[in-house]
């Protein structure tokens, strides 16, 4: 077997692999010997048909095997021998193609884009600094209020007083299609908040400014995305009684309050609220640091990056902002989207700092757990609710996605391995500041 370079040009590569007849012949042979003692064929015992009858009956299709075998074997060593890492699967295009015949020598073209030399990166010189937030008095308070509010109760208003955004009114209604009523579409003493979005769009901005005992034709049309198809995308009219108007009152802050949310007592729920908010500010606190600690990074190391690394992440970067900008166009039956050189800038900078981290992880042998992916997979499947075990089976059969589950955790877990040996010094600052620190990770 003979392998010769063909190109080197910065990480770009191709060889030419050889495989001669006769090597393929006796691998042919010594697979055909070794699967001789279990061959059973009409008219001979087991193990007793004669080589040239195996050859014949099986040769073309052990042929095959020894060709991917061999081509396979060729390879490994290649990238054992030189230490080359293929950014992506090295492209194999047999020469000849349909012209090859048994006994000819078999010559196929392999090229790939090497990963590159990618340099040390003394972490001691990293300097970052983690903001520090306390959760004070007015955060817990301003967290209770808001808890109070959401446990709010509604008491009747004036006579006479008109409903307004934020009120509830309890209705008695019929809807109707062509003026029949149809299914589904009634119901007695029901407390509709108005302004919660709860009924279809146009239904409870019509009831604004009714007053109990007042009657309401609501004119609204469904949503032709509707889930009762033969609703969908209909025009009704919902004879509406306004039987009552009712105003908010947040709930009172007291141990009532705490027991309904889980707490024994309300010093018991500031004691959660407390540690709540401190860890919100530890995890956007490390949003900033991260961020900090990829700049300086992306800075202190430069080396080549493989061409298609880039060009496949500035592609994905460009399709997904043109998806952020027509959220209405769900499929991907528009046209091509070309990257704009500011994508391929941020796509250079995802892969320089994306290699780097795979290295320093690779180095360190920094590995993702089996409970760590099964965290993953379980947090994910929350959002699919009565669907988690499709979802798991689905995660199990699909490498792609058990590789989008991994990458998240890996590249924490080597941030983390980079903080450790950083300098890294805490400085005390406002809620108000660090939220000022996070939204500016989106303007970068």
């Amino acid at each position: 077997m003979q392998v010769t370079e063909t190109l080197k040009d910065g990480l770009k590569r191709s060889y030419t692999i050889t495989v001669p007849a006769a090597d393929l012949d006796a691998k042919v042979n010594e697979k055909l010997i070794e699967a001789q003692p279990d061959v059973e064929m009409k008219g001979f015992r087991k193990g007793k048909v004669p080589m040239a009858l195996l050859k014949k009956q099986f040769g073309p299709r052990i042929l095959g095997d020894a060709m991917q075998d061999a081509i396979d074997g060729a390879m490994k060593s290649h990238f054992d021998t030189t230490g080359d890492r293929p950014a992506l699967q090295p492209k194999v295009e047999m020469q000849g193609g349909e012209n090859w015949k048994e006994g000819d020598d078999v010559v196929v073209e392999m090229s790939y884009e090497a990963l590159p030399e990618i340099p040390e990166v003394d972490v001691s010189k990293v300097k970052l600094e983690k903001l520090v937030v306390k959760a004070d008095e007015k955060a817990v308070t301003e967290a209770l209020e808001n808890l109070a509010k959401s446990a709010k109760n509604f008491e009747d208003k004036k006579k006479g007083t008109k409903a307004k955004d934020g009120d509830q009114v309890v209705i008695d209604f019929v809807g109707k299609i062509d003026g029949e009523a149809f299914e589904g579409g009634a119901g007695e003493d029901y407390p509709l908040e108005l302004g919660s979005g709860s009924f279809i769009p146009g239904f409870e901005e019509q009831l604004v400014g009714a007053k109990a005992g007042d009657e309401v034709a609501v004119k609204v049309s469904f949503p032709a995305e509707y889930g009762a198809k033969h609703l969908a995308g209909k025009e009704a009219v919902f004879d509406c009684t306004v039987k009552a108007v009712k105003g908010a009152k947040p709930a009172e802050i007291d141990d009532e309050l705490a027991k309904q949310f889980g707490a024994e007592s309300l010093e018991a729920l500031k004691g959660q609220i407390t540690e709540r908010l401190e860890a919100e500010y530890v995890g956007a606190s490390r949003q900033v640091m991260k961020r900090a600690l990829l700049d300086q990074l992306d800075k202190l190391v430069k080396f080549d990056l493989p061409p298609s690394l880039v060009e496949a992440e500035a592609g994905q970067i460009a399709h997904q902002l043109w998806h952020d900008e027509n959220p209405d166009h769900h499929g991907h039956d528009h046209g091509a989207i070309e990257p704009t050189d500011e994508h391929k800038s941020l796509a250079e900078r995802r892969v320089r700092l994306g290699l780097l981290l795979a290295e320093i992880g690779r180095k360190e042998n920094v590995e993702v757990t089996d409970s760590e992916m099964t965290q993953a997979v379980m947090m994910q499947a929350r959002q699919y609710p009565g669907q988690e075990r499709a979802f798991f089976e689905f995660v199990q059969k699909n490498p792609q996605m058990q590789q989008q589950l991994r990458a998240p955790i890996f590249e924490d877990k080597v941030v983390d391995l980079v903080v450790a040996g950083a300098k890294v010094t805490e400085k005390e600052v406002s809620k108000d500041k660090l939220q000022k620190a996070v939204e500016a990770l989106d303007e970068l």
